[in-house]
C-alpha cells in the first residue's frame, strides 16, 4: 500500500526536475519502504509562480464555493481514511488507532474551517460625521509558505492548508521528508475535490534550502511553521527582516500537576496514556509531572504500572499501544537524557534502554530523583521518558509551572475550584487543561507564549493569520 511520493505543482503531480529523491523507511523495521521526490531550486520557482497565479483565482473565489469545496475534500478523505492511516502508520510508527484518529480529525478539521471561514464578518464603525461611512473588510494575506514536522504529518499539514483555503489563499506546502505519503493524501484530497491548480502545492527537500529560499521571495506574504524552537527563532527572524507575517508553533515542555485532593489513580491513568501517544512524540506533551507529596507515592505507583503494561510494537500489530520514535535520532536523543539524568543520581523506576535492535523501538521511562542540573528538566524530551517531582505548596509549584522558557501547554488535576482558579490564572502557559486533555480539538484555538511561539491555528483564532484587516473609510462628494 506505500507508494512513493511525488511532488504537487499547479495542478501537476511530478518528479522533481532533477530526479533526485529521498528515501523513506518504516521507523518499525528500520526497512526503506519507499522514496519522496526532491525538490530543487527550479521546481520551487515553479512552485512560486503558480501558487501567485492560484491566488488570483482563490483569492476571488466566493467563500461559499470554497466551504462547497472543502466540504467535497472532507468527505473523499474520511472515504479514504483507513488507506490513508495504513500509510501513516507506515512511515511515522504510531499505532494504527491513533492513525485512523488523526485522519478523522484532519477531515473534521477542514470541516471546520470550511465553515467558520463562511463567517469571516467585517464590520461598520459608526461616524462622528454626517456623509461619512466607516467600514473594515478581511482580505486573504495572500500566498503562504507552511513548514511542517514528521510527529503528526497530517494534523500539522491540515490545520495550515485547511486556513489558507478557506481564506482565499493560496499555499505551498514543505512537508516533512520522513513521511511523506500521508501529507500527499491529504493534497490529493482537495484536488480530487477540485482545487484550481496553483492553489496547494506539495514539495520537498532539504529544510534549510527550501525555507531560506522560500521566505524572502517576494511572492510570499506570510509563512506558518510547526516545529523546534531553535529552527523556529530562525525562521522568525528571516520573517521578521522581510517583514513576513509569521504563525510559530514551537516546543514545549508542559507540567502537569497533581494536587492532593485530585483523584489521584485516575490522573496518574490519564496522564501515563497522553504521555506516552506517539511515544512522547507531542509538542502538548505532559512532560513535567509535579505531585502534590501525600500523593506521591500512590500516583508513582499507578504511572509506573501502567508504563508496565505498555505493549510496545510495530503500528501494524492490533495489540500495539505505543509504536517505535520516528528515526534513529530520537533513539539517540532518549539514550542521552536517561545517561545525563542518571549519572547526576537520578533514580530510574522503568524502561530507560533501547527495546530489541531493529526498527526506532524505546522503552515507557519513569525516572524519580532528578536533580535540578538533568538536562531533561530543562530540555524538551519529545519522547517516552517523564521525570516525577514532589511539591509541597501552590506558590512553590506555580513556580515550577513556570520556570522554563517554554508556555505551550499545561495540566493539572484537583477537586478544588479554587485550586484550579488560583492555578489556571498563575500558570504561564497559551492552553490550560484541567482535570482532562481537551486540547486540539478543531474549534479551540490552538498555539503557546513564550519560547513556544506566538499566533494560533485553531478556534476563529486561526484565520486570523491568513487575512488582512484593511480600514475604507469614505465621505459623501
Amino acid at each position: 500500500m506505500y507508494t512513493d511520493t511525488l511532488l504537487h505543482i499547479d495542478g501537476t503531480w511530478r518528479p522533481g526536475t532533477s530526479g533526485r529523491t529521498i528515501p523513506v523507511e518504516d521507523p518499525g523495521t528500520g526497512e526503506q519502504i519507499g522514496t519522496v521526490a526532491h525538490a530543487d531550486t527550479a521546481d520551487l520557482d515553479e512552485a512560486l509562480a503558480a501558487a501567485e497565479r492560484g491566488f488570483l483565482v482563490w483569492k476571488n473565489t466566493s467563500a461559499h464555493e470554497r466551504y462547497l469545496l472543502m466540504k467535497r475534500a472532507a468527505g473523499l478523505f474520511r472515504e479514504r481514511a483507513d488507506r490513508v492511516a495504513h500509510r501513516l502508520t507506515l512511515e511515522q510508527g504510531k499505532p494504527l488507532a491513533e492513525a485512523l484518529g488523526e485522519v478523522n480529525l484532519g477531515a473534521d478539521l477542514i470541516d471546520w474551517f470550511a465553515e467558520e471561514a463562511r463567517r469571516t464578518y467585517g464590520r461598520v464603525i459608526p461616524s462622528r460625521a454626517a456623509g461619512v461611512e466607516s467600514f473594515v473588510l478581511r482580505e486573504p494575506v495572500g500566498p503562504v509558505a507552511a513548514f511542517t514536522p514528521w510527529n503528526f504529518p497530517i494534523n500539522q499539514v491540515v490545520r495550515k492548508l485547511s486556513g489558507a483555503v478557506a481564506t482565499g489563499c493560496s499555499i505551498i506546502v514543505k512537508a516533512p521528508e520522513e513521511t511523506p505519503a500521508s501529507p500527499a493524501d491529504l493534497i490529493a484530497a482537495f484536488v480530487d475535490a477540485g482545487l484550481p491548480p496553483g492553489v496547494a502545492q506539495l514539495v520537498f527537500g532539504v529544510p534549510a534550502d527550501v525555507s531560506s529560499y522560500l521566505i524572502p521571495h517576494p511572492t510570499i506574504k506570510k509563512i506558518t511553521f510547526t516545529g523546534s524552537t531553535p529552527v523556529g527563532k530562525q525562521l522568525a527572524a528571516l520573517a521578521g527582516l522581510h517583514m513576513k507575517r509569521a504563525t510559530m508553533e514551537l516546543g514545549g515542555h508542559a507540567p502537569a500537576v497533581v494536587f492532593a485532593d485530585a483523584d489521584v489513580p485516575r490522573a496518574a491513568k490519564l496522564l501515563a496514556a497522553f504521555k506516552f501517544r506517539n511515544a512522547g512524540q507531542v509538542c502538548t506533551s505532559p512532560t513535567r509531572m509535579l505531585v502534590e507529596r501525600p500523593a506521591l507515592s500512590t500516583f508513582v505507583d499507578g504511572f509506573v504500572a501502567y508504563a508496565h503494561k505498555l505493549q510496545v510494537g510495530h503500528g501494524l500489530d492490533p495489540a500495539t499501544r505505543m509504536g517505535p520514535l520516528a528515526n534513529a535520532r530520537r533513539l539517540a536523543a532518549m539514550e542521552f537524557l536517561v545517561a545525563d539524568a542518571c549519572d547526576r543520581g537520578a533514580t530510574l523506576l522503568c524502561g530507560g534502554k533501547r527495546i530489541g535492535t531493529a526498527g526506532h523501538f524505546f522503552a515507557p521511562t519513569v525516572l524519580v530523583n532528578v536533580p535540578p542540573g538533568a538536562r531533561i528538566l530543562h530540555e524538551e524530551p519529545f519522547g517516552p521518558i517523564v521525570p516525577i517531582a514532589a511539591f509541597d505548596t501552590l506558590e512553590e509549584v506555580v513556580a515550577e509551572s513556570n520556570r522554563l522558557p517554554y508556555g505551550l501547554a499545561a495540566y493539572a488535576y484537583t477537586s478544588s475550584l479554587r485550586t484550579a482558579q488560583t492555578w489556571g490564572a498563575a500558570v504561564e502557559s497559551g492552553m490550560v487543561s484541567i482535570n482532562h486533555h481537551g486540547l486540539a480539538l478543531p474549534e479551540l484555538p490552538f498555539g503557546g507564549i513564550k519560547d513556544s511561539g506566538h499566533g494560533n491555528e485553531g478556534g476563529t483564532e486561526g484565520l486570523d493569520g491568513y487575512l488582512n484587516t484593511k480600514l475604507i473609510t469614505r465621505a459623501a462628494l
